[in-house]
């Protein structure tokens, strides 16, 4: 039988590369998204690969109760899952006096509730089986704190804590559970992906030259984003590796960096980042 993958999220970005690059690799890859006409481009791109006939659509927002209901309901005619990716997210941006509680809710729920939402529908059938992995796409983000992208950095702390717990829960099961911190890639979630809080983009606004700055630095770096194409191959050699670590990060300067912020004080690391804005 072929290996089956979900991949959350794959109508874009790393979703959508990662679902091609494990079909390429034979998996039967049943890639969600929130409504199935997303799912166009990635269609087209597995046909012209040639592998067309193992990509699923299956429509699932991460966020809702009865979306998760349903996509429970497919899940019961699955006789086995040997993978899943939990890529569905969105990088919330602002500054924290200016954010309502509510877009802070709304990250959560895509970031961090989803992702738990889709893994406790998965999870009966890798116990049963006693096998499994899981891949939980976190960001250098969930390692590095940032000024104007608490809700994010935010949520990708607490992915990378709950997915420690989740690894050391599965382990007797023979489900391995894996954690991916990409640094700045060239995919749209610092583009179309990127919310950022209204008033943060007021000139009224007390964080408006900050803001301003943060967009510069990101736009000044974009030239050196990495090829995307590097985290679905890194995902796909995860999935088919017997033992894997719990960490792994992948992207110019991310090793160097929680490095160093690993081994200078505080007030030093602090400087560091806050040059990076001037």
């Amino acid at each position: 039988m072929k290996k089956i993958a979900i991949v959350t999220g794959a109508s874009s970005g790393f979703g959508l590369l990662i679902s091609l690059e494990l079909a390429k690799s034979d998996f039967n890859v049943i890639a969600t998204m929130r409504t199935l006409e997303k799912g166009e481009e990635l269609l087209k791109q597995a046909h012209v690969l040639g592998v067309k006939e193992n990509i699923f659509l299956h429509e699932l927002d991460v966020t809702s109760n009865q979306s998760i209901s349903k996509f429970k309901t497919m899940l019961e005619n699955t006789e086995h899952i040997d993978l899943l990716v939990n890529n569905a997210g969105y990088a919330g941006a602002g500054f924290i006096e200016e954010i309502p509680i509510e877009e802070y809710r709304m990250q959560f729920e895509t970031n961090v509730f989803g992702a738990i939402s889709v893994t406790q529908a998965v999870l009966p059938i890798m116990r049963k089986q006693r096998s499994g992995k899981i891949i939980n796409m976190s960001s250098i983000s969930g390692r590095i704190g940032f000024p104007g992208l608490s809700p994010y950095i935010a949520s990708k702390y607490a992915l990378e804590g709950w997915s420690e717990s989740l690894r050391l829960e599965l382990k007797p099961f023979g489900i391995d559970v894996v954690i991916v911190e990409p640094g700045s890639y060239k995919t749209n979630i610092w583009t179309s992906g990127k919310h950022i809080s209204e008033k943060s983009l007021k000139e009224d606004s007390p964080y408006f030259d900050m803001m301003k700055k943060l967009e510069q630095h990101i736009e000044r770096g974009a030239t050196q984003f990495g090829n995307p194409d590097e985290i679905a191959s890194l995902v796909v050699t995860l999935a088919l590796k017997k033992k894997t670590g719990l960490r792994y990060m992948i992207g110019k300067g991310v090793r160097l960096s929680v490095f160093i912020k690993n081994i200078v004080p505080w007030r030093v690391w602090e400087k560091i980042l806050l040059k990076q804005l001037k």
